[in-house]
């Protein structure tokens, strides 16, 4: 089938090049010129695993093209929309901007019986105010919210845990041209059904409050065992061998109970502010007025990272070196967006600290972004003479494959402080490190 993907950022690049893989015939439409440019010659302008390989082959393959010209979209049978919708400045609400521009491009080249996907998160109630608009070309809205984590969207695109489909629909369920939408999203994900992927077909509202509701869980689990790490640290218990104990309990289970400094990037932050925002507007804020708290954890958690490393280091930093293991906001990605990392290290330097950051895919985006930190490639570079040292992005590079002691022989200072709980407490010490972790003694 052949397909347009309008906006080719971290969505919209990925799901075209995953699109590619299966066999669709794709183009991708950007008004971002140098993005579009290096799109084109098959270089991923962000890091994410697994994406070169697909781009590389569907530019090879002709399936996959790139453009910033929208009348590039005529013929195409299914348009998804990918555009990003960032938090308004000065608010809590998601600005919708790119959404409408996006639409409003596409109108003129939209054929009878068209489909326009909306894959970007928004409010609900946003595609119940732009049906109109698409069915007034002859076309038909349904969207399709995308449930990526970076590092593996890739896979999350080609195989994912399920597809959701709101399309036209009246109390009785899909309407006979929602029904008819359905079955042509089927098509396009055919190989994912195929293998037993759940499709989901459900009205507008429905569709747009799974991607937000599925991102304030998360973020509300992630935050809980923030909040018991902060109860863990003023009696002494130990937060991880809490969350494993709560852990093995079915209805709880043991994902996203890593006590740490928070969640950061481009999604559970701005989504969760936008959902209570929304609320708000519905009158309904009440419902999801926990999700503020949620929010306030999260961020006390990088202070709490600060506030550990300077009491490690005697009450102060000024003039101390504090090696900085991390900038991304996760690891498998060059993302820093609201990265809890990235916010740990300008901090620290805020109160006086050198600090130098290393990480494995992030340092051109955090230098852009904060030229005042010093940048080192090479990790046991960075930890030269380090006084301190924190971890804040769990990279295999650090929680796994750097060794106590020979960290030891570099550094100054023998303080680590473990932002992220996923270091081996015991080896640390023994090899004669002073251990600090988040909610542990």
């Amino acid at each position: 089938m052949r397909l347009s993907v309008i906006g080719c950022g971290y969505l919209g690049a990925v799901h075209a090049a995953a699109m590619a893989s299966i066999g669709h015939e794709v183009v991708g439409i950007d008004v971002d010129e140098r993005k579009v440019a290096s799109l084109s010659k098959g270089e991923a302008p962000f890091f994410e695993p697994g994406l070169q390989e697909i781009l590389t082959e569907g530019i090879a393959s002709g399936r996959l093209s790139f453009t910033t010209d929208m009348s590039a979209a005529q013929g195409a049978k299914v348009h998804f929309i990918g555009v990003g919708t960032p938090q308004q400045p000065g608010g809590y609400a998601a600005d919708l901007t790119y959404v409408h521009a996006a639409v409003d491009g596409l109108l003129p080249y939209l054929s009878e019986g068209d489909i326009v996907a909306g894959k970007s998160t928004v409010p609900v109630g946003t595609a119940e105010s732009l049906a109109p608009r698409v069915s007034d070309r002859g076309a038909t809205l349904v969207w399709n919210p995308e449930f990526l984590r970076e590092g593996w969207a890739v896979q999350d695109t080609i195989d994912p845990d399920r597809l959701v489909a709101g399309v036209p629909s009246t109390d009785g369920g899909p309407t006979e041209e929602g029904a008819r939408t359905a079955g042509v999203l089927r098509e396009v994900y055919h190989p994912s059904i195929a293998k037993g992927t759940p499709f989901i077909v459900t009205d507008y509202a429905t569709a747009e409050l799974v991607k937000v509701s599925a991102n304030a869980f998360l973020a509300t689990k992630i935050s809980f065992i923030n909040a018991m790490a902060e109860i863990a640290e003023v009696t002494g218990a130990d937060v991880t061998t809490l969350a494993d104990a709560i852990g093995h309990d079915a209805r709880i289970g043991r994902r996203f109970l890593g006590a740490g400094i928070g969640f950061g990037g481009g999604c559970l932050p701005k989504d969760i502010r936008a959902f209570s925002a929304r609320a708000e507007e519905l009158g309904r804020g009440e419902s999801v007025a926990f999700l503020r708290e949620i929010d306030a954890i999260n961020l006390r958690r990088r202070d709490r990272a600060v506030d550990l490393t300077v009491q490690a280091l005697g009450g102060s930093v000024f003039e101390k070196k504090v090696t900085v293991l991390g900038a991304a906001f996760k690891p498998h990605s060059d993302d820093i967006r609201d990265s809890p990392a990235l916010d740990v290290a300008v901090r620290l330097h805020g109160l006086g600290a050198d600090v130098t950051l290393t990480d494995p895919a992030a340092i051109e985006n955090a230098r852009r972004i904060h030229p005042q930190l010093t940048y080192v490639e090479d990790r046991d570079e960075a930890l030269r003479d380090a006084d301190a040292v924190i971890v804040v992005t769990e990279w295999d590079e650090y929680r796994r494959d750097l060794d106590p002691a020979h960290a030891a022989a570099l550094t100054a200072g023998h303080i680590v402080v473990d932002g992220r709980n996923c270091l081996d407490a015991a080896a640390w010490r023994a090899a004669g490190w002073t251990y600090y972790g988040m909610g542990r003694p």
